[in-house]
C-alpha cells in the first residue's frame, strides 16, 4: 500500500475506489456465472424489469449499480488522471462515465431479459389475422383446407374451413375464429 499513499490525493482516491470496486464486480460476475444470483436460487437480484411492455422498472440504487458507476468513475479517473490536467473537468468526465456504465447495465440486463420472453405458439394469436390459403379450403365447411399464416414472426401452416364458398390456393383470407380448439375458420377479405 506504500506506492498509493505516494500517490497525489485526486489520483489515490479513484485507486481507492478502484480496487475494491474492481475486486466486488469480478466477485458478482463469478456468482452471475455460476447461477448464484438467480432469483429461483434463493438469492435476491438487484435488477427488476416488467418485460410485459410497460416498461422495465429499473432500480437506480443497487449495489450493482453502485459498482458498476465506482467501476466506470474510477478507472476512468485513473485513465484520463495524466491526460485531464483540471481536476474538476476530469471529476465530471468520470462521473459521466460512471453514469453511462450504469446505463449500459441496464441496456445490456434489458437485451437479455427479453430472451425469457414466451414465445410459444397459442392458437387463438391467430384470431382477426391475415393469411394465404396454401391448400383449396372446400366451401361450407364441407372439409378442410389449409392456411399459411405468421404469427410472432414465424409462419406456422394450420387447418382451416371456411362458412363461405370454396377459397382457392393463394387466396389472402382472415381469420375470424377457432373451432374444436384447432381449426380456423375464415372469410376472404
Amino acid at each position: 500500500m506504500e506506492i498509493i499513499e505516494n500517490l497525489e490525493p485526486l489520483l489515490r482516491i479513484f485507486w481507492l475506489v478502484a480496487i475494491p470496486s474492481s475486486l466486488i464486480f469480478i466477485i458478482q460476475t463469478i456468482m452471475t456465472f455460476v447461477g448464484a444470483d438467480a432469483a429461483d436460487g434463493g438469492m435476491d437480484t438487484d435488477f427488476d424489469a416488467g418485460m410485459d411492455g410497460s416498461g422495465a422498472q429499473f432500480q437506480p440504487f443497487s449495489l450493482r449499480n453502485l459498482i458498476n458507476f465506482l467501476l466506470g468513475f474510477s478507472w476512468t479517473g485513473i485513465s484520463f488522471y495524466h491526460t485531464i490536467s483540471n481536476p474538476t473537468v476530469l471529476l465530471i468526465i468520470a462521473l459521466v462515465v460512471g453514469l453511462l456504465f450504469v446505463y449500459l447495465f441496464f441496456l445490456i440486463i434489458a437485451q437479455i431479459q427479453k430472451l425469457a420472453e414466451d414465445n410459444s405458439f397459442k392458437i387463438t394469436s391467430a384470431l382477426n389475422k391475415t393469411a394465404d390459403v396454401y391448400l383449396t379450403i372446400p366451401g361450407q365447411k364441407s372439409g378442410k383446407g389449409k392456411i399459411m399464416i405468421s404469427i410472432k414472426g414465424s409462419f406456422h401452416e394450420l387447418d382451416a374451413m371456411t362458412e363461405q364458398e370454396k377459397i382457392t390456393t393463394g387466396t389472402v383470407v382472415k381469420v375470424v375464429k377457432i373451432e374444436s380448439g384447432d381449426i380456423l375458420i375464415v372469410e376472404t377479405l
